[in-house]
């Protein structure tokens, strides 16, 4: 079973994404004889491999001034955007395919700045819900 399937399956990719793959597997370009979505030139065994993107990512950090940054570093990213949007520790390890909270909580990085917005507003709903409940008492 293709990769693409499996994540679909549990969840891991959102329908947009799982039909950009189809698209991909589908293309009429695309070597009958490789199952890879990205797939390099035939080695010298003449079997195709995955797609070496070294030299396209270096050419796109070097064009963003981020020579410290790799490719992996974009899985933190996301995971702890993820979790800033609002979703809840076991959904982003769905998604992201991490089997313990433990290794989840390694690759979250929050920012100071969302935690302090997130407590003013629970400071704003917690006067809220005493103002609620005080009023309701005097009568």
């Amino acid at each position: 079973m293709r990769y693409w399937l499996r994540c679909y399956e549990k969840s891991r990719l959102t329908q947009a994404a799982t039909e950009v793959f189809k698209q991909a597997l589908n293309n009429p370009l695309r070597p009958l004889d490789c199952n890879l979505v990205f797939f390099g030139e035939p080695g010298k065994e003449g079997k195709r491999g995955p797609y070496v993107y070294t030299k396209v990512w270096n050419q796109a950090k070097k064009k963003a001034g981020l020579d410290d940054i790799h490719f992996h570093d974009l899985r933190h990213e996301a995971v702890s955007r993820l979790v800033e949007a609002g979703l809840f520790g076991q959904e982003v390890a769905a998604i992201s395919g991490h089997k313990s909270m433990q290794m989840l909580r390694r690759y979250t990085h929050l920012r100071a700045e969302d935690l302090v917005v997130k407590l003013d507003s629970c400071e704003k709903n917690i006067i809220a819900i005493r103002s609620i409940t005080n009023e309701f008492v005097k009568k």
